[in-house]
């Protein structure tokens, strides 16, 4: 998997990772008057693909967003991935956190069922919630590590008991569990705290960051690729 991301991104020069978000709300109204949700919500992706495919080394469909249009929403997803070009990863942002055998079978539907390479994954549950999606060759799991959100700091920047940032200490964890997994793990780091990003790189050296919170949220890129970005450490 880290293979396939370095030739992506030395191919087409490019580290973007492009999120698919379409919340209802916030579609264009030439888009939402006079039809079908799933179909606005279908052209809407279509659009913002055929806009950055140039430009992508990645492609993040939120799946929040296509949950909540029901069974219709699932098969407007299906359609979305299929649409997307070939030399891109695409990344399931989900997000899951479960227990083990709950993990074994979100993890099947991510990779086997819809053919996604990398997931999201919460690690608040342990080991045993994320090392089901570990156990998938050729696939990158991300795990939650230091988010870009308003709240990321409520639990995030809390201290174990040897005065470690949670944050610090999930990436340590990580990195640790990497060394005998089939499948490759990775970070979700948040562009929005810049010192994070770079104290987790110390502590994972050689993990792939899928870094959020550029654009909207204020995330610097210049100070992104700064922070994070090695020979041995990709960022998206």
């Amino acid at each position: 998997m880290l293979d396939r991301l370095r030739h992506i991104q030395q191919k087409k020069e490019t580290a973007v990772c492009v999120g698919l978000d379409p919340d209802p709300e916030r579609l264009p109204t030439p888009l939402r008057d006079g039809r079908l949700l799933t179909d606005a919500v279908r052209e809407f992706c279509a659009t913002i693909i055929e806009a950055t495919a140039p430009y992508a080394a990645a492609y993040k469909p939120n799946f929040a967003f296509f949950e909540a249009l029901g069974p219709a929403g699932l098969t407007v997803l299906d359609q979305v991935t299929a649409a997307l070009p070939d030399d891109c990863l695409l990344i399931a942002d989900a997000k899951r956190g479960d227990i083990g055998h709950s993990a074994r079978f979100y993890a099947q539907w991510v990779y086997e069922n819809m053919g996604f390479d990398a997931c999201t994954v919460s690690p608040y549950l342990g080991r045993d919630s994320v090392t089901p999606f570990l156990e998938h060759e050729d696939t990158c799991t991300f795990v939650l590590a230091r988010t870009s959100n308003d709240g990321a700091a409520d639990f995030q920047e809390s201290c174990t008991c040897d005065g470690t940032p949670l944050h610090r200490h999930v990436a340590q964890q990580v990195a640790e569990w990497s060394t005998d997994a089939t499948g490759t793990a990775g970070l979700v780091v948040g562009a929005t705290a810049p010192e994070a990003l770079a104290e987790i790189r110390r502590d994972a050296p050689t993990l792939p960051f899928l870094v959020p919170g550029v654009g909207a949220q204020g995330g610097d890129p210049s100070a992104v690729m700064d922070a994070a970005a090695t020979d041995d450490g990709l960022v998206l």
